[in-house]
């Protein structure tokens, strides 16, 4: 106990570290201990080991039955995990002989050859050497010509330069669209051109911890709505094959003239109508060229009761065509109110917004949620932004906070935005009685289109217009309105600028 720390070293490029102790023994002696901590995945294990190359023990102990080539047991010598045959190490080799063994190889694109022959890179930095050696195309490495090959040998000896020197060496982390963490490294990264924002970080530690705790968060998020993402989804389902019923009755009533015809062909031929027959040659009257037209009948009834007969099933598909679009009309309002539910869902970023989803889906009857007797939390605010002009942007968080956004916080000459026919927040640019620039406009836009279910799209039509111009309808769900005296303004959202103009 009490051992003081006096080196930390790393093998190459293996995923081992070893920690060197000067430690006190029984006898007061001074003794060199070392921790090997192998981070491999599932064989991920800690391994103390004496100054004779001894183990002492291992969190994890690994006997001969458990693997013949490597047990980890008290009193054996420790030994490295084994190199792969074939693999090279860059800090041990050079860069051109890993693109040599590259080219050898089978025919793989450069990105899978390095990775193949290569010991100690990762993934992402094999597609990164590949993407600026053969500028994007990641071409099959046994075809590459000399200019690609000189650039992969380049940009190989940065990668090593960075390993062994610090050279270029940075804590970088990457950001999807949707601000969630996609990958670290310790050097910048383009691959991903605009699909991805890159920022660098003051360290390691504090890149390791931002990069696993929005990670951590994610999965939580995840975890706690999948009961929202399950009820979504069924009540999705339901109005779509309920709808698609509803339009296939409607196509059956629309045939309802057809009913009234043959009642009024029944009626002017009642006389000459056989009583028992199943059917009947008529002259169509309605029709220009008076063609002679099949008339099914039921021969249990007289003429003048199959007459009645087709009259009462024309009014009855009548009255059914009526009720039917109505229903179809809510149905379709419905669906598009569960589709903007699923938008918020998908750009919740804490639990206490997941909570205000759930209250919302609660209220409308798609939830049932156990009442606390603890006094809920006041509902958050919008985002908020400024724009490069001083203005404030406010962006709803779900359906229920849009209403309350433009019906409740906007003043009339304030500016609406919302994207055209797409879920998305409902965006309001405060103008305090000012004239909006256009510049704060466009930014608006973007900020509309990015919290949208279009945030990953190019040239998003967002519409916009004075708040005095928007209207709920009576009934209508939480977030839906109608609107007029709008223009509408092609964006493609831009992540980097929503968070230099968050608040």
């Amino acid at each position: 106990t009490g051992g003081r720390l006096v080196a930390i070293r790393q093998p190459g490029l293996e995923r081992i570290l070893f920690f060197d102790f000067d430690c006190v023994n029984e006898l007061g002696d001074i003794v060199r201990l070392m921790l090997a901590v192998e981070i491999m995945g599932r064989h991920s294990n800690i391994i103390l080991i004496n100054a004779d190359g001894k183990i002492l023990d291992a969190i994890k102990r690994i006997d001969f039955e458990m693997s013949s080539v490597r047990p980890v047991l008290p009193g054996l010598a420790y030994m490295q995990p084994p190199i792969k045959a074939g693999k090279l190490d860059l800090t041990v080799f050079q860069p051109p002989d890993l693109i040599k063994a590259a080219m050898t190889g089978k025919d793989k694109p450069l990105s899978q050859a390095l990775l193949n022959v290569s010991h100690g890179l990762s993934p992402l930095i094999c597609r990164e050497v590949s993407h600026l050696a053969t500028r994007g195309r990641d071409t099959n490495a046994y075809s590459l010509t000399e200019d690609e090959k000189q650039r992969a040998v380049f940009y190989l000896s940065r990668v090593m330069a960075a390993v062994k020197t610090g050279e270029n060496r940075c804590p970088y982390i990457l950001f999807n669209p949707q601000n969630e963490p996609l990958e670290y490294s310790f050097m910048p990264i383009t691959q991903y051109g605009l699909n991805a924002v890159g920022r660098e970080i003051d360290c390691f530690s504090l890149l390791l911890d931002e990069f696993y705790r929005q990670k951590d968060a994610a999965i939580r998020l995840k975890q706690h709505s999948h009961d929202i993402l399950r009820v979504l989804s069924n009540a999705s389902d339901r109005i779509a094959r309920k709808l698609e019923n509803q339009k296939r009755e409607l196509a059956q009533a629309g045939d309802r003239e057809q009913l009234r015809i043959y009642g009024d062909l029944i009626h002017g031929n009642i006389g000459a109508i056989q009583k028992g027959a199943e059917s009947a040659e008529l002259i169509n009257y309605f029709d220009p060229e008076c063609a002679t037209v099949r008339v099914p009948l039921d021969p249990s009834m007289s003429a003048a009761q199959n007459a009645q007969k087709c009259f009462k099933e024309y009014r009855k598909a009548q009255t059914a065509e009526r009720i039917l679009a109505e229903q179809i009309e809510r149905g379709e309002q419905e669906l598009r109110y569960i589709d903007s539910v699923f938008d918020a869902l998908s750009r919740v970023s804490t639990l206490r917004e997941l909570g205000e989803l759930r209250e919302e889906l609660a209220t409308g009857g798609y939830l049932r949620i156990q009442r606390s007797r603890k006094k809920l939390p006041a509902p958050l605010g919008p985002h908020e932004f400024v724009s490069d002009d001083g203005f404030t942007i406010l962006v709803g968080r779900n359906n229920v906070q849009n209403d309350r956004l433009t019906l409740k916080t906007a003043k009339g000459s304030d500016i609406w935005l919302h994207t055209k026919n797409i879920s998305g927040s409902h965006v309001i640019v405060q103008a305090n009685g000012q004239m909006v620039p256009d510049q704060t406009l466009e930014q608006a836009a973007i900020l509309a289109a990015f919290h949208s279910k279009a945030a990953d799209s190019r040239q998003v039509p967002v519409d916009y217009t004075e708040v005095r111009n928007v209207k709920k309808p009576a009934g209508a769900p939480p977030g839906m309105v109608i609107y007029e005296k709008n223009r509408t303004a092609y964006v493609t959202p831009d992540a980097t600028l929503a968070e230099r103009l968050k608040k």
